[in-house]
């Protein structure tokens, strides 16, 4: 049967209609997952609350002594917010936030919360990411005998695993093998350098990042004359390090050991060159005797007695966790001291629980200053150097571009990008980071830089691609839509809309003006209405800095 004009073109739009509906249905049943498992309800053990008293007494006591008066504690959802900043990258979801808010009394709150970000896969990923830059920087590598990514996934399983620090730390010093089937031995394949006299694992690169990245010395200063500062550092302390690098080897099977193999130099002021025994530069009473020269010196890094190994790991975690180092630069320390507060405490306590690194980060989320405000109470009564210098009130810092990016992404869904997101989510995910970062600015190696937002990245969030993306009409994606078309109330919305960009809900007046911005709007309006406060949430200084 012949169908007239009208008939064919109401039949068309109907499977047009069809279509429309079915591939909503469908992407929706790719993107639903199942309910969310509440929050692991984790009490402070009994052990651990000596360490937490050690080390928040010590804070005390430098406060009175200094005379400045710590700022008021912030709530929960602020602790949140800089643990998953720290630790995943991104700000937590709106999902995460509901199960935090329903965790019982008798739960510790951010043990708890701890205990979530530990089973992230989102930890293991980005914060093996941060160690793998104090460990082998951002550089590419020499070619075929240098898979960054695989150390950075490697760190990753070790993280998972919860592994003693130390055995980690031995595992990269010492390593053997192919760079592929054992991935910590790119921390000595990133030095190799290919073709030359030189061929081979490059000992002055490696000595370098093992006295920074382990010990928190600058020892590299003195590669080339002794230290002109005052200090005891002298040029053979450098060599003697290096030293022990001097017999690995790249051979078909991978890093070995070539005993025959000695080290050269010829010192500042010297005419021949002369072979370099090895030598720690300390406490060589520390030292093993039995063993090749890596597996020696990762022994005497680790040592439960090498108070710098120790000192160089708090500071570091410290940092990750707060933006700031206790000391700056934080691979700088001074071997004998003076320390800043808390330091020598939280170094101790490191050892005593056997160089855990989850156990650390337990540790500083529960001291006194990650749990103070970055602000004062009193507006007529800013915040002071003197306070800032004394951890009596948080650091605010500006957030690494990665961080932004994760926040950004994050806050355009209303349930956790983790490991539960569907795959589509997680690839646009990297694909939507990797190029957010790449025209923001990655500060590579200098993971503590206080750089203020620069106009060409406050440019990229007015008008970037990322924020029009997550932010634009879209009821499957985009948290905007969604809030826009089904929450209950305009008054849901906006506190919704706050808690999924600011992990904060809105103060009275912020309500009364964006809730005004929504009334009496319907469909399109509301949900480009809902676009402009997103927006405008994204593109607040608050959201670019941990406060």
């Amino acid at each position: 049967m012949k169908l007239s004009p009208t008939a064919r073109t109401l039949l068309g739009l109907a499977i047009l209609v069809g279509i429309v509906i079915g591939g909503t249905v469908l992407l929706s049943g790719l993107f639903a997952r199942k309910a969310p498992e509440p929050l692991s309800a984790r009490v402070m053990p009994e052990e651990a609350r000596p360490y937490i008293e050690r080390v928040n007494e010590v804070f005390a006591s430098t406060w009175e002594e200094k005379g400045v008066t710590p700022t008021p504690k912030v709530d929960l959802h602020t602790i949140a917010r800089r643990l998953s900043l720290a630790l995943t990258g991104a700000t937590p979801s709106l999902e995460e936030l509901r199960k935090l808010d329903e965790l019982p009394p008798e739960a510790d709150p951010v043990q708890s919360w701890l205990d979530h970000l530990f089973q992230d896969p989102r930890y293991h990923s980005y914060f093996a990411e941060r160690l793998a830059r104090a460990y082998v920087g951002v550089e590419t590598g020499p070619f075929l005998v240098y898979r960054r990514r695989r150390l950075v996934n490697w760190l990753g399983d070790q993280l998972e695993q919860n592994r003693r620090y130390d055995a980690l730390v031995r595992d990269l010093v010492a390593a053997r093998g192919i760079w592929t089937t054992n991935p910590e031995a790119n921390f000595i394949t990133v030095s190799v350098v290919q073709g030359g006299n030189n061929e081979g694992p490059d000992e002055v690169k490696l000595a370098a990042r093992t006295s920074r990245a382990f010990l928190g010395i600058s020892l590299d200063c003195m590669q080339c004359h002794d230290d002109k500062f005052g200090d005891h550092w002298k040029q053979e302390h450098f060599h003697e390090l290096a030293a022990f690098y001097a017999q690995a080897e790249v051979q078909l099977t991978g890093i070995r050991e070539k005993h025959s193999r000695d080290y050269h130099m010829k010192f500042l002021g010297e005419t021949e060159e002369q072979v370099v025994s090895e030598a720690v530069p300390y406490r060589p009473d520390l030292l093993p005797e039995e063993g090749d020269r890596r597996s020696r010196l990762s022994r005497w890094i680790t040592h439960a007695e090498n108070e710098a190994f120790s000192r160089a790991t708090v500071n570091r975690i410290w940092g990750l966790l707060l933006g700031r180092p206790l000391h700056s630069p934080v691979d700088d320390i001074p071997l004998e001291g003076p320390f800043p507060a808390g330091m020598e405490e939280m170094a101790a306590i490191f050892v005593e629980t056997n160089h855990n690194l989850q156990s650390l980060i337990r540790l500083v989320a529960a001291s006194e200053p990650f749990q103070r405000a970055s602000q004062s109470d009193d507006p007529t009564a800013p915040v002071t150097q003197e306070q800032e210098a004394a951890w009596a009130a948080f650091p605010i810092t500006p957030l690494r571009s990665e961080q932004v990016a994760g926040s950004i992404i994050q806050a355009g869904s209303l349930q956790a990008l983790d490991r539960d997101a569907h795959i589509i989510s997680k690839f646009r995910r990297f694909g939507e980071t990797r190029d957010f970062v790449k025209r923001y600015g990655d500060q590579g190696e200098d993971e503590f830089a206080e750089e203020a937002g620069t106009i060409p990245q406050r440019l990229l969030l007015m008008n970037g691609k990322l924020v029009g993306e997550r932010t634009k009409p879209n009821p499957i994606m985009n948290s905007s839509t969604r809030l826009a078309n089904y929450a209950s109330s305009d008054e849901q919305a906006i506190d919704a809309a706050f808690l999924a960009t600011l992990t904060r809900h809105p103060t009275p007046d912020e309500k009364t003006h964006f809730v005004g911005l929504l009334q009496e709007t319907r469909k399109k309006q509301r949900e480009r209405a809902m676009q402009d406060i997103y927006w405008a949430l994204i593109n607040s200084t608050e959201f670019s800095w941990n406060r």
